[in-house]
């Protein structure tokens, strides 16, 4: 199992992104359109991690892993056929692959396929 991306939902993007950069290191970019408007950092071992400001005014503050997968509709619809409830259905972001959200157990979970 490998997370290729971390997604932190804030409303304190500078803040959070500013605690990384000065505990772990780690250097954000400039807002990625593409990404929901999230500053990305690389992420050890590949992948980012992503910190972006609510997309509405109703989606509250979430950490949400996006694992990688070889097939997000196998995936999704196994997730589904364990118990899943589909948030996002699968949507290519030019660029970065095609991601996936479902609800499971009172989480958020994400797929993300290369």
């Amino acid at each position: 199992m490998k997370v290729h991306y971390l997604e932190i939902v804030t409303r304190e993007v500078d803040a959070v992104c500013a605690a990384y950069a000065s505990a772990l290191n780690a250097q954000f970019g400039e807002p990625d359109a593409r990404l929901g408007g999230a500053r990305t950092a690389a992420a050890a071992g590949g992948g980012l991690v992503g910190v972006r400001s609510p997309l509405r005014e109703s989606e509250d503050p979430v950490v949400r892993p996006y694992w990688l997968v070889a097939d997000i509709d196998e995936a999704l619809a196994a997730a589904v056929q364990a118990g899943g409830e589909i948030a996002h259905p699968p949507m290519q972001i030019p660029g970065h692959g095609t991601f996936a959200i479902y609800l499971q157990g009172g989480n958020d979970h994400g797929l993300w396929q290369l």
